[in-house]
Parts: structure tokens; sequence; C-alpha cells
């Protein structure tokens, strides 16, 4: 394909994006979903259940439910039913084609490697390509979590839903990213300066809280970060914002371990290639961890215990764990978000409970981004993101039949789907130019 197809290609699926809207009608439509296998995630499986959708919300769910006048009826029947995928961790929508930076709104520069006060998505393009793909395949919410430095910024929890990104965000931040596994990419010469500066952070965070009169005076020490780094910093202090820290290597994720217990953090661990070794620690610390099972070969020498069975042997030993891509190369941050069910797939097959991979791309990132009170299960009072499945989710074959986010249905043309109409027939090779 030449470039200008590709560009063509790519601008249409973006027109057939921004063209969808959300009609009333469609919104206040009553929909019922019945005789499918519904798992409510919260509770048990139901057999030849019913999933009833009003305004948005689900208002009924169970076996014998009565069905409302005039609804619109779903028959599910041999077909599976399930909370729509929450992926924890993605770029999706702040990182379009990797190669071209105008088109990667995923960091900031921030002062020292510092960027605490960086909200990633008010750079959210909420007409990216990429969102109908993901939804597709059965994601209906995704995390987008910022990138680069010692402290990255603020995450954010969106649904994938039309509209601007105001319409879309469920709740923001949800996490401040960091990491202490990659000296190179924070600017320090080691693994120990690193973990020097972001105690430093700390202790300066801390100071500042109480001297926020003698700081604006500029009657204080100087700081590595900058003012507003500071003051988003400070409910990490207090304990109501997430450090959300990326790292691979056992050694970092106990350091990581004792800096939350010294400063009374709540610590949540993303990538975790060897957090298996740490499985009672990270358990009796009550840290969750984000990790994926699609990878078993190391990335870099941080990562040289990495095992697909990682987040089977932390789900045994009682760790939260949040099912992410870990496939390498950056691709499920962006186009691959997709495949977050073959993470899930994966993990089964190395050993984690079916029911609990289910609960990890569902229920549990509901939990540790607090918004389970509106996502993750299949609840009366719940938001309406439900998707049917032709069979198993985690097989490979199995297709999304239908997605419901925030109860209205979604069955938009994809990127993939325009190139495949578009190369079905191709051209008489006698007419074209030699």
């Amino acid at each position: 394909m030449t470039n200008l197809s590709f560009f063509r290609t790519t601008a249409a699926a973006a027109a057939c994006i921004v063209a969808v809207s959300a009609p009333a009608s469609l919104l206040a439509q009553t929909i019922a979903i019945t005789g499918g296998k519904v798992y409510p995630v919260s509770g048990p499986v139901i057999d030849g259940g019913t999933v009833v959708i009003s305004g948005g919300k689900i208002i009924a769910v169970g076996r014998d439910v009565a069905i409302p006048a005039g609804a619109r009826r779903i028959d599910a029947t041999g077909k599976v039913v399930t909370p729509g995928f929450i992926n924890s961790s993605t770029q999706l929508g702040v990182v379009e084609v990797s190669q071209v930076n105008s088109t990667r709104d995923m960091s900031a520069t921030g002062k020292d490697n510092i960027a605490a006060a960086f909200t990633v998505w008010e750079g959210f393009n909420p007409n990216s390509v990429m969102l109908a793909p993901a939804r597709e395949e059965g994601i209906t919410s995704f995390v987008i979590v910022p990138a680069g430095g010692l402290v990255a910024g603020q995450a954010a929890l969106i649904d994938l839903v039309p509209g601007m990104t105001s319409d879309m965000l469920v709740r923001a931040p949800v996490a401040m990213a960091a990491q202490i596994g990659d000296a190179q990419q924070a600017g320090t010469g080691s693994r120990g300066e690193l973990i020097v500066k972001l105690r430093e952070l700390l202790e300066d965070t801390r100071f500042f809280m109480t001297h926020r009169r003698e700081f604006d005076r500029a009657d204080t020490r100087p700081f590595r970060a900058s003012r507003l780094d500071l003051q988003a910093m400070i409910p990490v202090l207090e304990g109501t914002l997430p450090l959300l820290v990326s790292v691979d290597r056992a050694s970092d994720i106990d350091a990581a371990l004792r800096i939350a217990r010294e400063y009374n953090l709540k610590l949540m661990i993303a990538s975790g290639a060897e957090a298996w070794m740490l499985a009672d620690k990270l358990a009796a610390a009550r840290v969750p961890v984000l990790t994926g099972a699609m990878n078993n070969i190391p990335g870099g020498f941080s990562a040289l215990g990495q095992r697909q069975e990682n987040a089977g042997l932390l789900r045994r030993a009682g760790v939260q764990v949040a099912l992410i891509g870990n496939a390498g190369g950056g691709d499920e941050e962006a186009f691959n978000v997709r495949n977050l069910k073959q993470e899930a797939g994966n993990a089964v097959a190395y050993g984690m409970a079916w029911e609990d991979a289910l609960r990890a791309v569902t229920l549990t990132p509901a939990e540790i981004f607090r918004v389970s009170d509106r996502l993750g299960s299949l609840q009366t009072g719940r938001d309406a993101n439900v998707v049917v499945w032709s069979g198993d989710p985690f097989e490979f074959t199995t297709r999304v039949e239908h997605v419901f986010v925030r109860g209205r249905e979604y069955d938009e043309m994809t990127r993939q789907e325009l190139l495949t109409e578009r190369y079905k027939v191709l051209p008489n090779r006698k007419n074209m130019p030699r």
C-alpha cells in the first residue's frame, strides 16, 4: 500500500469514528440479553441468565427476570455474557503512530525528569482510529498511563464512548505513574540513584506540605521538583492516590515495597516480570500487580526471571492481579490493546484459574482504581458495559457478537475492516500502468 493509500484509509476510519453519535433514542432503549451463560464476576455464574439494560445502566440480572414490555431482545443462548473488559495500562489515544513524534502525547519533559503534575488525558485524542478496534474486541474501558522519566505523571480511566475527553472520563487521576527500573530513561547513572531521587522527591513533598508559605516567599532550600509537581505529589504522600511503579527486577520491587512502607504509600506494581519471586511479600503488603502472560523472553537484564506463570503464581499467593499487555515492543500500548483476551487466555494456559483471569480484566481493575461502583461487574445499578461472546472469551476463535458501553451497542467499521473491504476486489492488472 502506498503512503497516500494508508493515510486515505486512516482518514476514512477516523471519519467513521467522528461520525458516531449517541442519539437519545438509542440511549433510552431497553435491551434484554436472554438465555446466555452470564458471568456477573461479583457473584456466581448464571446459566440461562438475563441481563436487562435501560438508560445506560444495568437494571436487572438473573435467571427469572421480568423483561419490560417493548424491550429489544438479544438471544444469547449458547453464548457467554460478561462485563466489558478493562485494560489497566495503555497509551491508547495518546499514541497514534509510534514512530511519528507528533502523534505521541504520553510524556512530559518535567523538571529533572519529574512530571508529577502532567495529566496525560489532557492530550487524549477521542477520535483516534485505535479506539474502535479495541472496543470491537470487548475492551470497554482502559487506563491511560503516562511514560518517561522518574515520575511520569497522572493516569486516567476512560470509557470507550463517543464525545470529547470530558464525556469519556470515568475517573481522573487514578494513579501517579513512576519507574525505578530504567536509570537511563530517568536521566540518572544507576538504579540506586533513581531510588535516592524518589526518596528526595517524597521528602521534598513532605516538607512542602508544611512549609507552603515559606516556599511561596522563596524562603526555603531549593527543590528538585516544581511547585506544581510537589503539589501533585501530595495525594501520594497522603495515601489517597496510588503510586504505580513500573519495575521488573525483584530487587527493585523489593526497594519499592520498602519505600512504600517508610512513607505509608499506596503502592501498585506495573510490569513486574519477577514479581512472582516476592509473591508472599506483595500479598502481605496488599500491593496489586499489573502484569501480562504473553512473554517469557527477557527484555533486558532486569527481567531475566520473566515467566508466563507470573500472573498465576501471584494470584495463588493472594495478590490482586490485573492483566495487561506484556508482549514487548510497546505494541500493546497502542494498536494491540485489543489483545487483552489473549493475555488472559495465556494466563489461564500457564496456571491462572479461569475465574481469576476473568476477574483480572474486569472487577479487579475496577477495584484497584476505585470505580467498582460503576464498572467491572454485572450488577443492578452498574454502568451497562456488557459484552456477548460467541463462546469462551479467552479462546482464540471466539468472536465478540455484541458490545455495549454505557448501554449503547457499537458496531462501526474499524480501520482493519476498511482495509479488508478496500482490497476484497483487486484492480485488473491489465489496466494498471506499466
